[in-house]
């Protein structure tokens, strides 16, 4: 009774630290203490599993052990090693193992039921079954949107023709097996399970294949959601409270996350699911494409753009973060402000890889949270912006979204940078953004290209703004 009674306990203070870390991080400024308030919760979760009477009979604590010290050494050296760059995969991998946990759970179970004949009630058997497709897809979706945040898989390579219809048929075909699996119950037959495993793994890779790249943080937040769902429908099979919570927690938050992105895009979920617009197709690296001709800065005109204006706005996108050029534009944030310079920095909700990575990469950088504006506070300030500065940003500023009905991004909201009085955007060259669309912002007859490495690029920024 005191064993089950600390069990409870133990359990309580871990969701209730879930919870509270979960509100902790929304906000940049209360990130890092709200991940390890839910870190602590999670070990004291961990502990009131690991006490409960039904773990010590079964004898399996070297086995656990030997869990906990391989997945920890992954899970510490992933997170040394891994770039601020790299974070939207890696992210993707550890969502796809969370998806191959429950997957492996629920085969656990449907192994013993079909092989050793265990018992089982028609709800009880629903949700194995059903823990083992949301947790297949969650794991092959997520590998395959690692794949592809990575560059290592092409979208050309994994879509094939009419591959809507393909889904569809994949789904319907899943679902009606999960009908019949639980409600036949023995009768299926331990094959039938089987061929369900290995249809459903192919649906997940099958569900993200035709999802474009400039759609894949709202996958990555989808996926994130189906693990959650997994996880909660294995609490439900073993009865573990802790696992429902948690499970239900994340679940949530990435279904919200989905939907606030989704309307941030303005676009509706199936929209993105069945007509994501692609990875990018380069142009020409000079300023000039077709007819049009960008006009090209020097970095002592863009420097002294900067360093007399009155109000500097930086839009960062992932070319920043792939050039890790963030504490090089907080120096240079710097030198503006000791001028008097009003510096700020305008934040897509999509802008990255991933929701939230440019204020991680901001915040890495020290850049103070009260100088990072929404989608909405950016456009009302850009008006009132002399100088507006993109690094590495491209979809999210693009005025398609606002004036070409034809264009794959209409209707989304983007930052509308042009009502500045003057633009810098720095690139490497002409190359479509990652929706594989042209930008006319480039050729605007405010804008000035300078081209180059973002980091090289704003190091120079830095050394003609010293020189002033």
């Amino acid at each position: 009774m005191l064993i089950s009674t600390l069990v409870k306990l133990f359990y309580l203070v871990g969701a209730v630290a879930f919870v509270w870390g979960l509100r902790l991080l929304s906000s940049p400024d209360s990130a890092r203490r709200g991940n390890i308030l839910a870190g602590i919760g999670m070990g004291v979760a961990i502990l009131g599993a690991l006490i409960e009477p039904i773990i010590g009979a079964s004898n399996n604590y070297l086995w656990i052990l030997v869990g906990f010290i391989v997945g920890g050494l992954i899970g510490w050296i992933a997170a040394k090693k891994i770039q601020m760059t790299a974070m939207p995969q890696m992210v993707s991998v550890f969502n796809g193992l969370g998806g191959a946990c429950a997957t492996v759970l629920a085969a656990a179970e449907l192994t013993k039921f079909y092989a050793l004949e265990a018992s089982m009630t028609t709800g009880q058997l629903g949700i194995a079954v059903f823990t083992l497709l949301i947790g297949a897809v969650s794991f092959t979706g997520s590998m395959l949107a690692f794949g592809k945040l990575d560059g290592m898989i092409k979208d050309k390579h994994v879509i094939l023709p009419r591959h809507g219809l393909i889904n569809l048929i994949l789904l319907i075909t899943v679902i009606m097996l999960l009908i019949w699996l639980t409600v036949q119950g023995h009768q299926a037959g331990f094959i039938l399970a089987g061929v369900f495993l290995i249809l459903s793994l192919i649906y997940g890779v099958s569900f993200v294949a035709p999802i474009g790249g400039a759609d894949m943080p709202v996958v990555i937040s989808l996926l994130n959601s189906f693990t959650g769902i997994g996880a909660a429908a294995a609490g439900l099979i073993y009865g573990n409270q802790i696992m429902l919570v948690g499970g239900i927690l994340v679940g949530a938050a990435g279904t919200i996350l989905t939907v606030l992105m989704c309307q941030a895009m303005n676009r509706s979920l199936l929209n993105v699911i069945i007509g994501g617009f692609g990875s990018a197709n380069t142009a020409a690296g000079a300023a000039t494409v077709g007819d049009q001709v960008a006009k090209v800065a020097t970095f002592n005109d863009a420097a002294i753009q900067m360093f007399y204006a009155n109000s500097v706005m930086f839009v960062p996108g992932y070319g920043l973060a792939v050039a890790q050029a963030q504490k090089t534009v907080k120096e240079l944030d710097d030198l503006l402000e000791a001028n008097g310079v009003d510096v700020k920095y305008a934040i897509h909700p999509v802008a990255g890889r991933m929701p939230g990575h440019m204020n991680v990469l901001l915040a890495e950088a020290d850049v103070p949270y009260p100088k990072l504006l929404d989608l909405d506070d950016a456009n009302a300030a850009l008006k009132d912006t002399d100088t507006v500065v993109i690094v590495g940003a491209n979809d999210v500023v693009n005025p398609a979204a606002l004036d070409d009905p034809s264009s794959p991004i209409y209707g989304m909201p983007v930052l509308e940078v042009w009502k500045a009085k003057n633009i810098i955007v720095l690139k490497r060259g002409m190359s479509a953004g990652y929706a594989g669309i042209e930008n006319p912002l480039f050729f605007h007859e405010r804008n000035r290209m300078l081209f180059g490495d973002a980091k090289d690029s704003i190091q120079k920024l830095v050394q003609e703004v010293k020189n002033m």
